[in-house]
């Protein structure tokens, strides 16, 4: 399907745009030449950012200081693209974090507020954004799941493999009813990555002590998820030791993966 609206420069909009994957995802949209809608809940890191790409590729970025927590911020953030008269050609839903602990050790609203975030805003962001993409006849969607969201879930960190893995399931589902439109979707599944996620859920301590082969750099990660949707790759899981688990969880019999599983979630979630 030809383009009909094509702008100077496409636009991404990239929630979680503050630090980590967002903002390598951000800096790699720019170097291949497109403009920004960066949101996330921190404004001066965005800034910065913005200053940063605006110097180095001539990026004009968007800045929304956005709470996702918040149910009615996705109606929020359409409008004020709408009063801006951007037009969004990409989306890539990155907001993101692991809540610590138990299931039962947190109130009902704790779990809700991780579900807007994680599950809802992706959802309802994907179905007001895709249908100008699918009329223009070009679009890219992706959703950052996890290597997680191939795993049994874990002792701890409770809802956080099930929305992965739902993230996975909705991208391959919207993947095919989108084929030939021009709007390509993709989950992308990054493993352990070096940036703040870790130091928020109280994670980093054991990370810390993990293999350096089983780490991956933010920049790496982006710049093989943005080529796996530019492939139009329904799900990516980027690097080889992240594809050998993600092997692993699919082949081995669930009983075995559930016990390993069990046996070594404490070393990756904080449990109090």
């Amino acid at each position: 399907m030809a383009r009909k609206q094509t702008p100077d420069k496409p636009t991404c909009l990239i929630t979680g745009a503050s630090a980590g994957i967002g903002a390598a995802i951000a800096r790699e949209y720019a170097r291949r030449g497109w403009n920004l809608a960066l949101c996330a809940r921190r404004e001066a890191p965005m800034v910065a950012l913005a200053k940063e790409l605006k110097k180095e590729y001539g990026t004009t970025s968007h800045i929304f200081e956005i709470d996702l927590f918040d149910a009615r911020a996705t109606d929020d953030l359409i409008a004020r693209l709408k009063a801006k008269g951007v037009q969004i050609d990409g989306l890539v839903n990155n907001a993101g974090y692991g809540h610590p602990g138990t299931y039962l050790e947190s109130e009902w609203e704790d779990h809700a507020k991780f579900i807007q975030l994680m599950m809802t805003a992706p959802c309802e962001l994907a179905r007001k954004l895709t249908p100008n993409m699918v009329e223009n006849g070009f679009g890219r969607i992706i959703n950052v799941a996890s290597l997680a969201g191939h795993m049994p879930g874990s002792k701890g960190h409770t809802l956080y493999a099930a929305v992965k893995s739902f993230l996975i399931r909705f991208s391959q589902s919207l993947n095919m009813e989108l084929e030939g439109t021009g709007v390509h979707v993709s989950a992308l599944c990054p493993g352990f990555t070096y940036t703040e996620f870790h130091d928020v859920n109280g994670t980093r301590e054991a990370l810390n002590k993990l293999p350096a082969y089983m780490m991956m750099e933010a920049e790496e990660v982006a710049q093989d998820g943005i080529e796996a949707c530019e492939r139009n790759r329904a799900v990516f899981v980027p690097g080889g030791v992240n594809k050998t688990i993600a092997t692993l969880g699919k082949i081995l019999p669930n009983s075995i993966a559930q016990s390993l599983m069990a046996k070594n979630s404490q070393k990756f979630r904080k449990i109090d």
